[in-house]
């Protein structure tokens, strides 16, 4: 698969997640349509509101790099089954790019890819304002 790299980022940088309350690792991997690749972990805090998600890590440190369209990124944890982002992170995601992949995996990295639109239909995108 051509996402493979990406996969392996996002195994990473889970590695980083501070998860003190759930001990439940999310990495993720944010691919660019520059190239470049953006990784993220989830950080927990004791005011869950504050906690932010791996694929939200990422995506806000692209966007606060100046990137703005994105490929695809890709979604692991530690669970057997396979993780796919949280409702929160799909209206981040498609806000940016609604038709990059989403590569969630599981912990033995077994995948599968949608698009972010696909995995959010109907999605609020800021047209509705105009």
């Amino acid at each position: 698969m051509k996402y493979d790299g990406l996969l392996e980022q996002a195994k990473r940088a889970k590695d980083n997640a501070y998860v003190p309350y759930s001990n439940f690792r999310v990495g993720a991997a944010l691919l660019g349509k520059s190239g470049r690749v953006y990784t993220g972990c989830n950080v927990e805090n004791a005011a869950y509101s504050v906690t932010n998600c791996a694929e939200r890590t990422a995506l806000f440190k692209a966007v606060s790099e100046g990137e703005r369209e994105f490929e695809a990124i890709a979604v692991t944890s530690d669970s057997d089954d396979i993780t796919y982002p949280c409702g929160v992170c799909r209206q981040a995601l498609v806000e940016f790019s609604p038709d990059m992949d989403v590569i969630s995996s599981n912990r033995e990295l077994k995948y599968e890819i949608l698009r972010a639109d696909e995995l959010l239909p109907r999605y609020f995108s800021g047209k509705e304002m105009e």
